[in-house]
């Protein structure tokens, strides 16, 4: 840091109240609206005090990256998190720290290393197929389909298969028991993160605690099963089958450090991260391959080709030929970012783009604003796939990952980015397979409304399929 830096409170930013700031200006299910309004008027980089804390908001892709790799030595997840996080019961990597997270890492990085996914890859084509047995029952009735529901379903089974061996199989089942809890933890969390004091503290929400004790009675569960199956069959410590199996050989295997706890927190914290970015990040895309025709017919045209006959994919090599595809879910991640939001704790004095940031200060990054911005994307707001295609260039790649960040960035980018983008490529490449899309229409009709519950969501999408000729 140096003595011609500026400080964060001679930022530009708008005027708040005493004691809650700018919180009256800001609806939690939709902070991030009003937070990228505030940077189209006061620049990349301005100011905001939500309660007692001012946060140094950044919405410049470049000081973003710069922050996100200086972690964790420079900047950590704040107090209030890694507090919330404990308390609900999945301090896995997502909310730690410091040498906890170093501990924790190699774990988890390891869970989800691309050969340990591809060697899961038969379970996933077994839940896509019970997946696209629903839909197919929905267009046969021409029933409308909850989207974010189903889509949520589909992410649970996912996870719970790949990452836990469990076949739980919410899809065929009447019963939400997995969701119903789910659901309510992350926007429990998020409004925990912005609330004035920590009222939970005063009074006992047994609603709530029923929610995570249920969650952690299914967690328990799992980690029981793993446990007989490498007792039975001692080979799995060597080669384990799936996530949950890698995650409890790495805790028992000798000076590693980490204890029964960390394995919990990080199934977890698998399950919260696994059913809602995945869900919520396909719903996106669902909703915008509909609104542009031509880019749906190109994906269409794309999954067709690689997959002949077949309704979906049944071999992992196909995957890797639907660039198109995967082209949409990287579009869909720049126009709607299901982490729009990043806020961080300086671990140390620094200083980003000319403002000092003494320890202890709060900065937010916007995830959206530069991904949006026309100096980096031509014709910005348009869902345009092909920008992500090898044609593009490399320097216009290179431009475009550099700005676009949906994983993150630096040492803490998110472990779970290859099965996230597997399951979105079998989703994609099962309903352009075996359906043509009818209709998905938001609440009123008109663009869906963007709600925040920790996660990024697109509000009430109905979804009307037919089956493929």
């Amino acid at each position: 840091m140096t003595s011609a830096a500026r400080r964060i409170r001679d930022l530009p930013g708008p005027r708040g109240l005493p004691i809650v700031g700018n919180l009256h200006q800001v609806e939690p299910s939709r902070m991030h609206v009003a937070i990228e309004d505030w940077s189209r008027r006061y620049g990349e980089y301005f100011r905001v005090r939500l309660g007692g804390r001012e946060i140094f908001v950044i919405a410049n892709p470049e000081a973003i990256a710069g922050v996100l790799r200086d972690r964790p030595d420079g900047f950590q997840r704040t107090p209030r998190l890694v507090e919330a996080a404990h308390e609900m019961g999945f301090d896995g990597l997502f909310s730690a720290n410091g040498e906890r997270w170093r501990r924790q890492r190699p774990m988890v990085m390891g869970s989800f290393d691309p050969g340990h996914i591809k060697t899961y890859f038969p379970s996933l084509v077994a839940v896509t197929e019970r997946f696209a047995r629903r839909w197919r029952r929905a267009a046969q009735a021409g029933a409308d389909i909850d989207l974010q529901a189903d889509l949520m379903r589909y992410t649970v089974d996912v996870t719970a298969g790949l990452a836990f061996g469990a076949d739980i199989n919410t899809i065929e089942s009447d019963d939400e028991v997995i969701q119903q809890h789910l659901d309510k933890v992350l926007p429990a969390l998020l409004k925990r993160l912005f609330a004035l004091f920590p009222y939970w503290r005063l009074f006992r929400d047994r609603r709530m605690q029923g929610h995570i004790s249920a969650l952690h009675r299914a967690v328990d569960t799992f980690i029981a099963q793993a446990r007989e199956r490498m007792a039975r069959t001692p080979s799995l410590r060597e080669h384990p089958s799936n996530l949950i199996e890698a995650m409890i050989a790495a805790r028992d295997a000798p000076g590693s450090g980490l204890e029964d706890s960390d394995v919990a927190g990080n199934v977890l914290t698998m399950l919260l991260a696994g059913e809602d970015t995945t869900a919520n990040t396909l719903a996106w895309a669902i909703h915008l391959l509909q609104r542009n025709p031509e880019q749906a017919r190109r994906a269409r045209e794309e999954v067709r080709s690689v997959l002949g006959e077949e309704r979906l994919a049944t071999r992992y090599e196909q995957l890797g030929r639907l660039e198109f595809v995967e082209a949409c879910a990287n579009e869909t991640m720049r126009l709607k970012p299901v982490a729009p939001i990043i806020v961080l704790e300086a671990v140390r004095d620094s200083a980003v783009a000319g403002v000092a940031v003494p320890a202890g200060s709060f900065v937010m990054c916007l995830m959206r604003p530069g991904a949006v911005d026309e100096r980096h994307f031509p014709d910005a707001q348009t869902f345009e796939p092909a920008r992500w295609l090898a044609d593009a260039g490399p320097a216009a790649l290179s431009s475009a990952k550099r700005v676009a960040m949906p994983f993150g960035a630096g040492p803490r980018l998110c472990p779970g980015r290859y099965l996230a983008l597997l399951e979105m490529k079998m989703v994609l490449a099962m309903l352009l397979g075996a359906f043509e899309i009818e209709s998905v229409e938001a609440p009123g009709g008109g663009e869906p409304l963007e709600r925040l519950a920790f996660t990024m969501s697109p509000v009430g999408l109905r979804l009307r399929l037919r089956e493929r000729a």
